[in-house]
C-alpha cells in the first residue's frame, strides 16, 4: 500500500499489525461508543455472526450494541437476545418490523411523515441510529455478513472519531474484496460500474467539486462506516440500494472535506449479490439505483441534470471506460496469480450499460428519492419519539395494547399496525 492523500484523509494499512486492544478499550471509554448491526435472521445460521460476536466481545470499552434486526416473530426476537447474551457492554435487538414498532411509527403519518418503510437496510440503519444516538458519541456500522471480521475492523474504524483532537467527523472503510474460497476479485458493483460511471460523468460535465469528492473515496459503496453523534442526528437516509451512495451526498452536505476520512481494512470478505437475470434483480436492481443516487445528488449540489440528449454520450464512454477497467483488473489479478473471469466481466459491462436509458428515463419521470428525514428534524416534531421507538423496539413492549407515551398526547385513539406495513416487510423479507 502506498502513502498518498488527497481531498480526504487516508489511513492506510502498512501491515504492521500494529493493534493495541489494552489501549484502544482505554480509548473507547473516554468517548461513548455504540456500534450498530443491521441483522436478518438468517444470518444467525452463518458463521460470520459468529465471528462478530467473538470478536466484538474483547471490547468491554463499548457502551453498546444495537442489533436493527428484521425478524417474523418474537421467539426469533428472544433467540437473537440469547445469541448475544453474556456480551460485556449492554446489547439491545430492536426489532424493526415488530407490532409495536409499527405503531409507533405510524403515529407521525398525522404529521405527513411517512416512515414504515420500505423495509430494508436503510430503514433499518435509520432505525438503529435513532437507538443508537440516544447514548452514544460515536456510532460505527458494520454489516452482520463479513466473513474476515477481525480485532483490527472495530480498531481502526472507530480510533479517528474518539480523539478529538483529530477533527474527524465520518469515516469510510475501504479494502480488497477477495473471495476466500477461489481469491477471486469480488465487488464488481464498486469496480466495473460506479468507477466507470464516475469517470464517464467527470468526462461530460467536467472536473465538479462533488464529482472529485466522489472519486476520491477508494470503496464508495462500502457498507462499513462511522460518524460522531452530531452528524449522524442530522443525515437524511436513503431507503433503497443507493443507501452508500446517498450517505455520501448527505455527508458532503453537511461535512468539510477535512473532517471526513477512510480507513484501509485490508483483506475483506462477504457475502457476494449475483448479477441476476432481469434488470430488476441482483447487482443490475443496485447498479440501477446507485445510478439514479449519483445523478440526483449531482442535482443537488452542482445543479446539473443529465438529459436524454446526453445519454448517448455517456453509454459511449461508460463501456470505453468499463472495458478498459477489465483490461486493468485482468492485469492486476494475472501478476498476482488470481483467477480473473474476463468475459463475464465484459457482459456484467454490457447489462449495466443496458441499464442507463431505462434508469435515466424513471429518474426524469420522478427526480424526488424517497428518504427517511433525519433525527434532529424528527426530534423537533416530537422529543420523545425516539425514545418512545426504542422502547417499542424490544420484545418486553411487543403487543397491541401498548401504547407509546408521544401517541398518548398526540392522537389517544391511534389505530393499530397498518396492513400494508406487513405486506412491505414480507416483501423485503423475500428479497
Amino acid at each position: 500500500m502506498d502513502f498518498q492523500q488527497s481531498l480526504i484523509t487516508t489511513v492506510h494499512d502498512y501491515s504492521l499489525g500494529n493493534l493495541d486492544a489494552i489501549e484502544f478499550n482505554k480509548e473507547l471509554q473516554q468517548r461513548p461508543t455504540a456500534l450498530l448491526i443491521p441483522c436478518l435472521m438468517e444470518e444467525f445460521n452463518r458463521p460470520a455472526l459468529s465471528l462478530i460476536r467473538d470478536t466484538l466481545s474483547t471490547l468491554p470499552g463499548l457502551s453498546s450494541l444495537v442489533i436493527a434486526l428484521y425478524a417474523e416473530s418474537i421467539e426469533d426476537v428472544n433467540a437473537a437476545e440469547a445469541f448475544f447474551a453474556n456480551m460485556p457492554f449492554p446489547v439491545q435487538v430492536h426489532w424493526t418490523n415488530g407490532p409495536a414498532v409499527g405503531e409507533v411509527l405510524s403515529s407521525m403519518g398525522s404529521l405527513g411523515l411517512d416512515l414504515t418503510g420500505p423495509p430494508g437496510k436503510g430503514w433499518a440503519v435509520w432505525q438503529g441510529l435513532g437507538v443508537a444516538c440516544q447514548q452514544a458519541e460515536v456510532i460505527g456500522l458494520f454489516d452482520a455478513d463479513i466473513r474476515t471480521f477481525g480485532s483490527g475492523y472495530p480498531e481502526r474504524m472507530l480510533r479517528p472519531l474518539l480523539n478529538p483532537s483529530h477533527g474527524m467527523a465520518y469515516v469510510k472503510a475501504f479494502y480488497s474484496r477477495l473471495s476466500l474460497e477461489t481469491q477471486a476479485l469480488q465487488g464488481r458493483a464498486t469496480r466495473l460500474f460506479v468507477g466507470p460511471l464516475l469517470a464517464s460523468l467527470e468526462e461530460i460535465f467536467g472536473a465538479l467539486p462533488y464529482l472529485r469528492y466522489l472519486q476520491t473515496f477508494r470503496y464508495p459503496l462500502a457498507g462499513e462506516f462511522a460518524f460522531t453523534r452530531d452528524l449522524a442526528m442530522n443525515l437524511r437516509i436513503p431507503s433503497d440500494w443507493g443507501l452508500e451512495m446517498g450517505l455520501l451526498s448527505e455527508v458532503y452536505r453537511h461535512v468539510a472535506p477535512s473532517r471526513i476520512t477512510q480507513v484501509d481494512l485490508g483483506l475483506f470478505d462477504h457475502k457476494h449479490k449475483s448479477l441476476g437475470d432481469k434488470p430488476d434483480e441482483g447487482l443490475q436492481r443496485m447498479a440501477s439505483e446507485i445510478f439514479c443516487t449519483v445523478l440526483r445528488s449531482l442535482m443537488e449540489h452542482e445543479g446539473c441534470v443529465m438529459s436524454m440528449d446526453q445519454l448517448p454520450t455517456l453509454e459511449v464512454l461508460y463501456r470505453r471506460v468499463g472495458e478498459d477497467r477489465v483490461r486493468q483488473f485482468g492485469l492486476d489479478s494475472a501478476i498476482n496469480r488470481l483467477p480473473y473471469d474476463r468475459h463475464g466481466e465484459e457482459l456484467a459491462i454490457h447489462r449495466f450499460a443496458d441499464l442507463l436509458r431505462p434508469s435515466l428515463s424513471g429518474l426524469l419521470a420522478s427526480p424526488i428519492a424517497h428518504q427517511l428525514p433525519s433525527w434532529s428534524r424528527l426530534n423537533s416534531c416530537n422529543p420523545s419519539f425516539a425514545m418512545d421507538l426504542a422502547k417499542a423496539g424490544r420484545v418486553g413492549h411487543q403487543s397491541s395494547s401498548y401504547t407509546p407515551t408521544a401517541i398518548k398526547l398526540r392522537r389517544p385513539n391511534h389505530s393499530p399496525v397498518r396492513l400494508e406495513l406487513e405486506a412491505k416487510a414480507s416483501t423485503t423479507a423475500a428479497a
